[in-house]
Order: C-alpha cells, then structure tokens, then sequence
C-alpha cells in the first residue's frame, strides 16, 4: 500500500487532539508544559524521511499567507477565551494596574527590540520596527497556565489577572506599530506619513476597535439574554433560563462579527474581540452560561492550538532557524531574560504588589503564536527585506520563550501565591466580583448554580432516554 503523508496527518493529528487534555493534566508534575512536547513532536515527526511537506514562510509566500490565516483565527478564539474569564468588574480602580504594563512595558520593548534589530543585526529601520512590533506582545495562546480561571472564580489574583489583561490588549495594540513598519518600507526619512500614521494607525483604529467591540458585546449579550424572555412556559417558570453548549456557537458567532466589523471600518479587529469578550461578561454575570461559553471556546481553541503547535515543530524542522546567527540569539535571549523583564518592572514599579509579585509579572511575558501572525501579515502586505534574519530570530526568541516559561511558570506562580505576593498590599483575597448583590453569600451560589445544572442535566436525560424502567437519574448528576 503507497504512504499518504495526508492521511499520516490526519492520524497524527488525531492521536494529539485524544492526548492533549490528559499530557496537560500530567505533564505539570515533571515542570513541562504541552506547548513543550507538542513542538518536540512535531519536530521529530517533521524531520522523518517521509516525503512530508516542508513549511518555511522565509522561503515561501503561501507558508506565509497560511501562518497568518491559521494563527489570526487562534489568536481571536484565546481573546475571546480570555475576556469571558474576566471576572472583576470594569473600572478604573479595578484595572488601573494594566494601563502600565500597555503604555509603558510594551513601547519600550518595542523600542529596544528594533533597536537591537538595526544594531547588532544589521536590519533595516523597517524590518527592525517589523522585528520590535511582533516581539513586543505578549501571548494569549500560550499563556494559558498563568492566566485567570474560567468565570465564576471569585478569588482575587492580581498577577494572573494582569497577565491576562495584558495579553488580551497588547496583541491589538501591537498593530499600530506593525502599520508604522509597512509605512516604513522604502522611506529614508521621517516626513507626513508620520503624523498620518500617528493620527490614523495609532488614534482613530484603536477607538474605532474599541467602540466596535464595546457595542457588539453588549448587543450580543441582550441578544442572548433577553431571548429567554421568550421561552417556552415551562423554561420560564423554572428558576433559572437553561442554557446548552450550542449557546457557544452565539458567543463566537458575535466574537467573529465584533472582529469583522472591526476591520471592515478599519479598527483593530483583535482589540475589539476582547473588549466585546468583557463588555458581554459584565451582564448577567452569576449565569452558568458564562462558564459553558468558555468552555465551548476553550475547546476551539485548544483544537487549533494542537495543529499550530505541530506546525512549529515542522517549521524548525523545515529549516526557518538556518538564518539563526549569533546576534539572532543574542536578541532573542535578551528579549526574554533582560528586556521584558526590566521593562515589565519600570511599569509595575508604582503598583502595590509585593516584589515577588512585580518579578513574576515581569518575568513571564510569554511569547508565541500572536508573534508569529503579525511577522507573517508584514510579510504579506509589504516587501521587506532580510526575512531569514526576522523569522530566524522570532522563531528562537518563541521557542525559548515555550521553554523556559513552560517549565517555569507553574513553579513562578506557586511560590508567589506561596507568600501571598499575589495579592496588592492591603487586599483582601476575596474582592468585589461579577456576582449580584443578592448573593451575598458565594457559597450558597455555587451550589444553587450546581443544583440548577443537575436539575437541567435530569430534564435533557429524562427526554432523552427511553423510559421502559425506573432510572437512577439523581445517582448520575448528584451535585458534588
């Protein structure tokens, strides 16, 4: 029988989606990650004398044009994933800890990181702001084991809750500076094009992002709650609306409209997705189905995340670090061990967490998948030059990043909860969360909500299944 390597991938594929949950699960107990073994593994499979297909996009356009396509989908399904989770409410006082981390850490790693690019690379100014623009975001993919819990988690954590913040917004701000390196390309001097991009790339396409993920979010959400008004009589006299996970085909039907339209009227697509994310959270926020919608997006997600990851295995493997010298690596170990870092801490600097607190933030600026998609869209709308040297060094800088916060972040995030560095100074653990004021009392939510689940849960199985016998319903769905 004649080898397909299609249909081997297909098989691959497979087997990696059937391990993913269980290898993540364990994994943890030997400091690795899945990012981690899924790269090796697809480096291994890659590398084998089969006749499988090379992927390069720093020799081939439409590996190019693929990564970004592939990648632009997982980024906006873990923005969506992470602004759903978002349990505290919006204010400033609230989320005056993340403005730092987005004016202040993310310029200046942009700055250095292009700085080093035209400097110790030999890069020119535009690949270098190219080089700067798709390190300088941190990443929502790969980020997931030190972000926020799923919703209803009502435990205060100000260092896992900015992680996640500053994910989910630097990956839309990080375009402004993307634009300034395509509108760099073949200019030798500043000049109009400057404040033009300033005034249109920089001002008007964050608002317009805003304003767009703002109103579709809150349209989404009364399009999904105020849609029980009109139930069925039964529902409605029940004690709570009953939801099914094909309510998450609503949640990212809306997420992909705010993303669309976004871009349509020429806003950052990535910027609105979040904040329509966290703008939907806000309304009805004690409803279970907050919960099944993230689950239904984390499970999209973590899909795509397998064939991306298996993809960056057979990048390594197809050749994109034969570009990789010296001075790439050099960069890219300075990006992850002193830039991110240093700039991290001068933006946590007045900020009430302890120093442990200040150093984890700091240390773990993850980078991945959001890198790779706007090094693959600068390729794709403008003609830049040297892309060995941008892809050789963005890949390395990615792949220690998967390795050395993969093994480190668990142990990092333990020992700052350990000494309840986690916490701003004078903080309860407990704080004001996305729960009525009614429910005063948490505990006696959580086992309502759970009550009400199991109550569903008896309903669907008692239409479902046959009715010959007696079933033991209650010993199936008993709440724990």
């Amino acid at each position: 029988m004649e080898f397909d390597p299609r249909i081997f991938l297909f098989a691959i594929f497979g087997l990696g989606l059937m391990l993913a949950v269980s290898l993540e699960k364990h994994l943890s107990r030997f400091w690795l990650s899945l990012p981690i073994v899924y790269v090796a593994a697809g480096f291994a499979i890659f590398s084998l004398p089969i006749g499988l297909p090379h992927f390069n996009p720093a020799r081939d356009g439409f590996d190019a044009l693929t990564l970004e396509y592939i990648t632009e989908f997982i980024v906006i399904a873990s923005l969506a994933a992470a602004g759903v989770a978002i349990d505290r409410p919006v204010s400033w006082k609230n989320w005056r800890q993340i403005w730092p981390l987005l004016v202040i850490a993310m310029p200046l790693t942009v700055g250095a990181v292009a700085l080093l690019g035209w400097w110790a690379l030999g890069l020119a100014p535009a690949s270098a702001i190219l080089l700067g623009a798709a390190m300088a975001p941190t990443d929502p993919v790969l980020a997931r084991s030190v972000q926020v819990g799923p919703p209803g988690e009502s435990k205060r954590h100000d260092v896992r809750f900015s992680l996640t913040v500053e994910a989910g917004l630097n990956d839309g701000l990080a375009f402004p500076f993307t634009y300034l390196a395509i509108a760099a390309v073949g200019m030798t001097s500043l000049g109009w094009w400057t404040a033009e991009w300033a005034a249109f790339d920089l001002v008007f396409r964050i608002v317009m992002g805003c304003l767009v993920g703002w109103g579709i979010g809150r349209a989404g959400a009364w399009y999904v709650f105020e849609r029980e008004a009109d139930a069925p009589i039964d529902d409605v006299e029940s004690e709570r609306p009953r939801y099914s996970t094909s309510e998450g085909l609503v949640v990212l039907g809306t997420l992909l409209l705010a993303y669309g339209c976004a871009e349509l009227v020429e806003g950052y697509g990535f910027l609105a997705v979040f904040v329509a994310a966290v703008t939907a959270r806000q309304r009805e926020n004690a409803s279970r189905y907050h919960k099944i919608s993230h689950h239904f997006i984390d499970q999209i997600e973590q899909i795509v995340l397998v064939a991306v990851l298996f993809g960056f295995g057979a990048m390594l493997a197809s050749g994109v670090l034969n570009g990789l010298t010296w001075a790439s690596a050099a960069v890219g170990l300075a990006l992850v061990f002193v830039i991110r870092p240093i700039s991290g801490l001068i933006a946590e600097s007045l900020c009430g967490l302890p120093l442990p607190g200040k150093l984890a933030i700091a240390f773990l600026g993850v980078r991945g998948m959001g890198s790779i998609y706007y090094l693959a869209y600068g390729q794709n709308n403008a003609a830049f030059g040297q892309l060995d040297i941008l892809w050789a060094t963005a890949s390395f800088a990615i792949l220690l990043s998967i390795m050395v916060h993969g093994v480190f972040a668990g142990p990092v995030i333990g020992f700052v909860e350990r000494r309840n560095a986690h916490i701003h100074v004078g903080e309860e653990d407990s704080m004001a969360s996305l729960v009525p004021p009614n429910h005063e009392d948490r505990e006696e939510l959580r086992q309502e909500l759970e009550e009400a689940e199991a109550d569903q849960m008896r309903d669907e199985d008692a239409d479902r299944l046959d009715c010959d016998g007696p079933v033991d319903v209650e010993r199936h769905y008993k709440p724990e």
